[in-house]
Order: C-alpha cells, then sequence, then structure tokens
C-alpha cells in the first residue's frame, strides 16, 4: 500500500506519512458504516450523541494549542489565526449540541377540509443515511468540523475524506471522537487517490455528500452521484467590493487588508476585487497600499507572522503568472508582484486589471487584491456581477439608497455592508449560486440537510 508524505507548507519540511486506503478498503468502510445505519441496534440515541459532543469539546479544549500548530503546520495559516481557527471548531461542536435541543417535527393541520377533518399528522426528524465528507485545505480543522460533526449529531454515520495536504488536522479529530466515545464505524476517515475517491462518490451506499474545493472538482462529483442522494457544494468566488464616495476610509482599509489577506488570500470569499468611486480612489489607494505593506510575510508557525505560504509552491506559480499576465495586460503593480520563495508571494495589489484578465475573472486564491476605479455605481453593480461566481460580496457606504441597491442587484448569497466579504459566523447561513456552488453551509443548516422528515397520519 502506498502512503502519502504529510509535509509542511512553509518549507517542505515532513510531518508524518499516512497509508492510502484501496478500493477494497474503501468499499469495506462503506459497507460497515451501511450496515451500522442499517442495524437500529447500532443507533445512538440522542442522549448518547450529546453526551459525546459534550465530552469532545473537553478533549479539544484542552488540546487547543497542540491543534493549531498542527494545522498551521501542514496548511500554512498563522498560528495566531489557526488558534481562532481552533476556537470556531470547538464553539462548532457546542452549537450542534445546541442545535440538536431545537430539531423537531410538527404538527401538521388537518382540520382544513371534510377530506382530512378525523386525522392527525405529525412530522419527524429521522437521519438520511450514510453522509461523505470531502473536504478542503485551507481550514483544516474547522471545515472538518463544519462536515463531521453536524453528521455525528444527527446520527448519520460520516465517512471523510479530507485534503491530502492536510489529513492530520482531520485524523485528530476523528481520534479526539473515538476517545469521546463515538464507535469507530460511525466516522471513518480514508486517505485515498482521487479514483478510490470518485468509487466512494459514486455509490449508492451514501445518501449526502458535502464537498468543499474546487467548483470545477464540485460539480463533476455531483455528476456522478447516484440517483436520490443528496449535495451540497462550498466552492469559490472572486468577491467583489464597492467603496463610495461617502465610506470611511479609514475603517474600510483596516477591513479591507484582513479580508483581502487573511491566510494569504486562500479563503473561499476573500476580497478579491475593490470597485472605488473616482472621488475617493487616490485617497483610498494610497492608506490601503500602506496598510498592506506592513503585513509581515513569514514561518506560520511563529506568533508575529501575518502571511503564511501558499498550500504548494506550484500554486506560488500560478499566482505569479496571472499577475505578470495583468501587468502585461496594462495592470499596475502597487506593491508587491514577486515570489519570496518557492513556497511565498508578496502581499500584491494591482490597479486596474483589464476586465478580462484572469484576476479580474478566476479565482485567485492567493495573496492579490485588485482595485478598480468607476464612475458612476450603476456601472460598479455591473462590473461586480460579471463574473461567473457568486458567493459573497460587501459595500462600503453611508448611503441607505446605496446600501439597498446593492442589497437588490450585487449577485451572491449574502452581501456585508461596511465589512470585508470574508465575515462569517457559523450560525449564518452560507453558500454561493451559479458557479460558487450548491446548497448553505452552518452548523444547523447543515445539520438540517442530512435529516428526512417523515411524516406519519393518524386516521381517529
Amino acid at each position: 500500500m502506498s502512503s502519502l508524505e504529510v509535509l509542511k507548507a512553509y518549507n517542505g519540511d515532513l510531518i508524518a506519512k499516512l497509508d492510502f486506503v484501496d478500493a477494497k478498503y474503501a468499499s469495506a468502510v462503506l459497507d460497515a458504516a451501511q450496515n451500522a445505519f442499517k442495524d437500529k441496534k447500532q443507533h445512538l440515541s440522542k442522549v448518547q450523541r450529546l453526551a459525546i459532543l459534550k465530552k469532545l469539546v473537553k478533549i479539544l479544549s484542552g488540546r487547543k494549542q497542540e491543534i493549531a500548530i498542527l494545522a498551521a503546520a501542514e496548511g500554512g495559516k498563522p498560528l495566531k489565526d489557526s488558534l481562532i481557527e481552533v476556537e470556531r471548531g470547538i464553539e462548532g461542536v457546542e452549537l450542534a449540541i445546541k442545535e440538536l435541543g431545537h430539531l423537531k417535527g410538527e404538527e401538521i393541520p388537518m382540520e382544513l377540509s371534510e377530506a382530512s377533518k378525523n386525522r392527525k399528522a405529525y412530522t419527524t426528524l429521522k437521519p438520511s443515511g450514510v453522509v461523505l465528507s470531502v473536504s478542503a485545505f485551507n481550514h483544516p480543522f474547522n471545515l472538518i468540523i463544519h462536515q463531521v460533526i453536524p453528521a455525528v449529531a444527527v446520527g448519520c454515520p460520516v465517512i471523510v475524506k479530507p485534503a491530502r495536504t492536510t489529513p492530520l488536522s482531520c485524523k485528530l479529530l476523528v481520534e479526539a471522537l473515538y476517545e469521546a466515545g463515538l464507535p469507530k464505524v460511525w466516522c471513518q476517515m480514508v486517505v485515498c487517490e482521487n479514483d478510490v475517491a470518485e468509487l466512494l462518490v459514486a455509490s449508492d451506499k451514501i445518501s449526502f455528500m458535502t464537498f468543499i474545493g474546487s467548483s470545477k472538482v464540485g460539480w463533476y462529483l455531483r455528476s456522478k452521484l447516484a440517483p436520490g442522494v443528496g449535495c451540497a457544494l462550498e466552492h469559490g468566488g472572486a468577491a467583489p467590493v464597492i467603496v463610495d464616495e461617502s465610506a470611511d476610509l479609514k475603517d474600510a482599509v483596516q477591513k479591507l487588508t484582513r479580508g483581502g489577506f487573511y491566510h494569504s488570500g486562500q479563503v473561499c470569499v476573500s476580497v478579491q476585487r475593490i470597485f472605488l468611486d473616482k472621488k475617493i480612489s487616490e485617497k483610498f489607494t494610497k492608506m490601503f497600499v500602506e496598510s498592506v505593506k506592513k503585513l509581515k510575510v513569514g514561518d506560520p508557525e511563529k506568533e508575529d507572522t501575518d502571511l503564511g505560504p501558499l498550500i504548494l509552491p506550484r500554486e506560488v506559480d500560478r499566482v505569479e503568472s496571472w499577475v505578470n499576465d495583468a501587468v502585461a495586460g496594462g495592470a499596475k503593480v502597487l506593491c508587491g508582484g514577486k515570489k519570496i520563495s518557492n513556497t511565498c508571494y508578496e502581499p500584491t495589489v494591482l490597479l486596474n486589471p483589464k476586465s478580462d484578465a484572469t484576476v479580474s475573472k478566476k479565482e485567485i486564491f492567493g495573496p492579490v487584491v485588485c482595485l478598480y476605479e468607476y464612475e458612476d455605481f450603476q456601472s460598479a453593480i455591473e462590473q461586480s456581477n460579471d463574473v461567473e461566481y457568486a458567493f459573497q460580496s460587501s459595500v462600503f457606504t453611508n448611503k441607505l439608497d446605496q446600501a439597498y441597491q446593492a442589497i437588490e442587484e450585487l449577485e451572491g448569497m449574502a452581501l456585508m455592508i461596511n465589512d470585508h466579504t470574508a465575515f462569517r459566523v457559523d450560525w449564518m447561513p452560507f453558500g454561493g449560486y451559479k458557479s460558487s456552488g450548491l446548497g448553505v453551509g452552518g452548523i444547523g443548516h447543515s445539520m438540517k440537510d442530512l435529516l428526512i422528515e417523515k411524516m406519519f397520519v393518524w386516521n381517529k
């Protein structure tokens, strides 16, 4: 059996080796999960699931630093941000515990017609079956929380395939669940090649697939699902921001620096395109560039690092190529624009790339933010919408009419007013449409996705 070498994103040092599973092993994992679900005697009661999740919170809370250091090493997110991610992950488990107390069926009114007046009808919530979760690298702990914990909470067996670059955070969580008392068959991790992953996706033994990653892969995997299998897809975007002449520029600069360069831009809703009213563009640009130049790039395991590496050297090469193409097309580099090493790229600000440049059309997923000038607010909205993605967007304004216009006309599943596009709390609906995804995430929303509302009617 071949093995996967897990390397530090910053310098390529070996952290660990994990065995790849083959198709036979993956099939056995599927069979075990399906058999556990079919055998009602193996099901865990809500009381048992709550006890496991509460114990998990205690276990994770005692290992925050360890988890954050591991996540920073394999994923490259700076330690101070990885610590925040771990806190969010633990809060996600706590949120699932709270949601379990609210999930319930309902009474269906029957006294509305002669045909139904002598009946009573109710719904009850039942777990749908085996869940397959295919995850991404950029939040190696919290994404796994979002894809695994809802299934555990509602009583669905879950098989989780972590990103090949960041499997150790996933492994740690799965082992912590076992320590908390979860039988192993109810949460199984598989590290595998793409062909084996595709076999899992195409199996009629799963009831739901959650996927976080590129739109190309996500939509392809959706096409492989068996009839009746549900799915939630979370892809990326090219998040737009509009800053008008009434905006608080100091506040906007501070928030957009964070929103654009957090985790070196490797966030699905990272600020990518900022449209500036010409009346304030020069002032904003100067302030923004000064702010970006203060960011420190380096070893993610050091506490003073603001930006760590990109996940793989080939991603650095890709970002470099996109920036060079934009500059060749007329964009101006205001800061950055160069490799620092094979793993790190300078935080970069580009002014006025062409509308058909790759950096204007595709998700950069790197430390690059593009600035554009506009004459009128309507044209800024039209430019913002002129991409294949629609996830989260934002507008900085103190004008109610323009805020409401943005609410009505900016595409996406969420609009942030006077905040950056990467804002999120884990109880809100989170997702995109167009190429950006299908369905919504968020702990409670994901739990509901995995349940069937089953109705029964009693003829009195």
